[in-house]
């Protein structure tokens, strides 16, 4: 297994399973979109968005292209959840996980990038 496919799984797994959970509005969710702002609907387009981007990710053994494309949707999601928290006033610890999820999404890109090459 190549380094960008052994990343691409964690990346996959915590998309689809955040994003799925937001589109069907489980657990904690509909309360951290109020937390931000989101009604539920946007935050069910956000979840769709990152269920998206999953799957293309996914797909990037057999379509190279929509896998560097996913990542960068990904990481202009994550751009966006980042700066939402700041806005909020939210401390470090809520912002860690998109911080920590762009670092690794930032890192299956480069080690695209460099397949590329």
């Amino acid at each position: 297994m190549s380094p960008s496919a052994a990343l691409a799984c964690p990346i996959v797994l915590i998309f689809a399973l955040l994003g799925a959970a937001k589109i069907l509005a489980l657990g904690p969710m509909p309360e951290l979109a109020a937390h931000v702002g989101f009604t539920i609907t946007a935050y069910r387009v956000i979840g769709a968005l990152e269920l998206a981007g999953a799957i293309g990710v996914a797909l990037c053994p057999v379509l190279p292209l929509l896998g560097g494309v996913a990542g960068v949707g990904l990481l202009i999601l994550l751009a966006g959840a980042v700066t939402t928290h700041v806005r909020k006033g939210d401390r470090l610890p809520k912002l860690v996980p998109a911080v920590v999820c762009a670092a690794l999404v930032t890192w299956y890109l480069s080690l695209l990038a460099g397949a590329g090459s």
